[in-house]
């Protein structure tokens, strides 16, 4: 194990510039970003969703996804919610829905309406029998009577029968569904077997969100990719077990202080039970914390106390370590050979290079990205300004914790001291918006670093950082950085 550089000690993003290169870049937007999240999943994007229940929700966890990164739900609900949210993301934009919603045929036109309220759905196919799984007709928003009258009238009086539809096995191609649907003017393709029973289907509109997002993160089926949180204590191993059922990509233990016998209980019992699982364990700071979990088995390390704008840590105890110093110990502590991934304390998009030229393979993002319409957090008006807002929340704050818990859980947890608070962040719009930038200016500095992928300016720059790195002055660092 190396030891850390005396001039990291005591610094983050703020206190280094990273010296320019000569580059072999023609266009900075052909740079590959891709970096690991653990060992078998890269991603196009190296950024992460906090698993904060202001900032990854099912919707922002599928366009993080879509756009190449991943989002990990948070688990301040309840087990069978934070199933479903990993199931609608499971379910979201492969270009086989595998498990389509079905409808009985003497369903009525009353219970398909409130069934496409509730799925936000435009369609549904429609089986003969309850449970029989056999393709009867497909029954879509154009379907749906103009009197309201008719709600009293079973679906197969307005469904296209099977007899009229275009259908395909259950292992036609991307290309073979693309041209069916194609050559007989249709929008969606029912999935069967020899025996008519439903096995999937394909829409236009999933076929050419496909192929327009060649980066997304996908599983070998075609799946959006998703992680979720779990504790080390209470309902851990029932929560886990859920979130492994509904085919979650990659587990997150999570704790605000992870160098804990809780932590390596926990740890030992969901390999015991998940053994070819992904598992990031984290939060930790120190080289020491790093190593052990390395050495405990953790696919991946979080690295971070106290440096994110929704907690108190430091504030409130006096713990942490600069984030910047923090990544450095635990890169060199683990050899580089565990995936790093820096959580919070990321203000500007420069800070996400950084921290990867610095040792971590990935960045997590929580404010950055909570001002956004995918995020759950709640849009305000400022009354002074109009300006919109959203509340963004540490997962310690006290509202935070009285949305977990109930009974007395929530008495217990309300007499703890809080090491999180709530703060407002301006409303940015879409998210796509913001990942698009981060992305433009992490190929710009991948440029600038004299590389034409983030991998070998990673590797380069956190073998030799004393080579590309300049400790700022005061002076310098007002020069580079107000404006």
């Amino acid at each position: 194990m190396r030891e850390l550089e005396s001039f990291f000690v005591g610094r983050t993003f703020d206190d280094f510039l990273f010296r320019p290169q000569h580059s072999p870049v023609r266009r900075r937007r052909d740079v590959d970003l891709s970096m690991p999240l653990v060992r078998g999943i890269d991603l196009a994007l190296p950024v992460l969703g906090a698993n904060m229940d202001t900032v990854v929700g099912e919707e922002m966890a599928k366009t993080l996804a879509l756009e190449g990164g991943i989002g990990f739900l948070h688990r301040n609900c309840s087990i069978a919610e934070q199933a479903e949210h990993v199931r609608y993301v499971k379910t979201r934009h492969s270009y086989v829905i595998e498990d389509p919603i079905v409808l009985e045929r003497t369903a009525t036109i009353a219970d398909a309406r409130r069934a496409m309220r509730e799925h936000n759905a435009s369609s549904f196919l429609i089986e003969d029998g309850p449970g029989t799984g056999r393709l009867a007709g497909i029954y879509s928003h154009r379907d749906v009577p103009l009197h309201a009258g008719s709600d009293a009238h079973p679906v197969s009086d307005f469904m296209t029968p099977r007899e009229r539809l275009v259908t395909r096995p259950p292992t036609v191609s991307l290309e073979e569904a693309e041209q069916a649907m194609f050559d007989h003017r249709v929008e969606k393709l029912p999935l069967v077997d020899e025996e008519n029973r439903i096995r999937g289907l394909v829409t236009m509109r999933d076929l050419k969100l496909y192929k327009q997002k060649p980066h997304s993160n996908k599983d070998v089926r075609g799946r959006l990719r998703v992680g979720a949180a779990v504790g080390a204590t209470g309902d851990a191993a029932e929560r886990a077990a859920a979130l492994v059922a509904q085919e979650v990509d990659v587990l997150l233990l999570d704790v605000a202080h992870a160098d804990s016998d809780a932590v390596e209980q926990a740890v030992v019992e969901l390999r015991r039970q998940h053994e070819v699982m992904p598992l990031v364990v984290g939060n930790v700071a120190t080289a020491a914390a790093a190593r052990w979990l390395a050495d405990l088995g953790a696919d991946a390390i979080k690295v971070g106390v106290g440096p994110g704008r929704g907690c108190r840590t430091r504030l409130e105890t006096g713990t942490g370590v600069p984030q910047l110093q923090a990544v450095r110990e635990a890169y060199l502590a683990t050899d580089g050979r565990v995936p790093i991934i820096a959580d919070g304390g990321v203000k500007d998009d420069k800070d996400v290079f950084l921290a990867i030229a610095c040792g971590a393979s990935t960045v997590m993002l929580g404010s950055l990205l909570s001002g956004t319409d995918e995020a759950p957090g709640l849009l305000v008006e400022d009354p002074a300004t109009r300006q919109k807002m959203k509340l963004y929340r540490g997962m310690t704050s006290p509202e935070a914790v009285a949305d977990g818990s109930e009974g007395d859980e929530l008495a217990e947890a309300l007499r703890t001291p809080a090491e999180g608070q709530s703060v407002r962040v301006p409303y940015v719009g879409s998210v796509v918006g913001i990942l698009a930038r981060i992305r433009g200016h992490l190929q710009s500095a991948v440029s600038y670093a004299g590389e034409s992928t983030l991998r070998d300016a990673h590797s380069k720059i956190a073998r030799e950082p004393e080579k590309y790195l300049i400790p700022l002055s005061e002076a310098s660092r007002r020069e580079s950085f107000v404006r």
